[in-house]
């Protein structure tokens, strides 16, 4: 029932977007569509029963682009942690969600970018455009360095295409662990269970000193931190 209400919420909510983003496209305002997701996306834990907890936000600079990078238990991570960033955040997406009316063409006009996995420079040309609109722009991006949502609730291998955009925009990265969203909505599930999930920020790890022939150093450590807040 819960999920059904937040559902129809979001179904007038897309009518609120396609007419704001009739008025802000030619404008290009494109904070004001981007506020709005942030609130319409907050408005889902509460309906849905999900209380979170977050430690460390005071150490994210509001104006400073950043790459957050967090590890994937479940669905319900980037939904989340989209309006927990303190800043007007942007994510890369695989290019099938861009496919979706209204939504996906507000998405591409903020700033999120698609990657195509399937073909071999895909990955590449969607870093390409991130890093240029970071430089250009200023903005931040949400990167889900594991690619893919755990199956068993166990971290996965790290993928190095969020650290090559690190390393081309000049951006620190924050590694952001989450905890408790494998329980409330493990990979395979359609409706959440309501319950607690716990998100820490840590500190920004500098990418000086870092390039392509030692990158999977800059790996392992931002994964070793991500896991160091991981439960046992």
């Amino acid at each position: 029932m819960r999920t059904i209400l937040l559902a129809l919420i979001y179904v007038v909510l897309i009518f609120v977007l396609l007419f704001l983003l009739i008025i802000f496209w030619p404008l290009g305002l494109r904070e004001p569509l981007l506020r709005l997701g942030k609130w319409a996306i907050w408005l889902a834990p509460g309906i849905l029963g999900i209380k979170v907890k977050t430690e460390g936000r005071d150490m994210v600079e509001r104006r400073t682009p950043y790459i957050f990078m967090s590890n994937h238990l479940s669905f319900l991570d980037g939904p989340l942690l989209f309006p927990l960033i303190p800043q007007a955040i942007r994510v890369i997406l695989k290019k099938e969600v861009f496919r979706i009316p209204v939504v996906g063409q507000a998405m591409r006009f903020v700033g999120f970018v698609p990657v195509d996995r399937k073909r071999a420079r895909g990955g590449k040309k969607s870093i390409d455009q991130a890093a240029r609109m970071m430089r250009e722009r200023k903005y931040s991006y949400l990167i889900f360095p594991e690619g893919t949502r755990t199956r068993d609730g166990r971290t996965q291998a790290f993928r190095r295409g969020g650290f090559f955009l690190a390393l081309e925009s000049g951006a620190a990265i924050v590694p952001i662990t989450i905890r408790g969203t494998y329980d409330l909505m493990p990979r395979g599930t359609i409706f959440p269970r309501r319950g607690k999930v716990n998100v820490l920020f840590h500190p920004p790890v500098p990418t000086e000193g870092f390039d392509r022939n030692n990158v999977q150093t800059l790996v392992d450590k931002v994964k070793d931190i991500i896991v160091s807040g991981l439960p046992a």
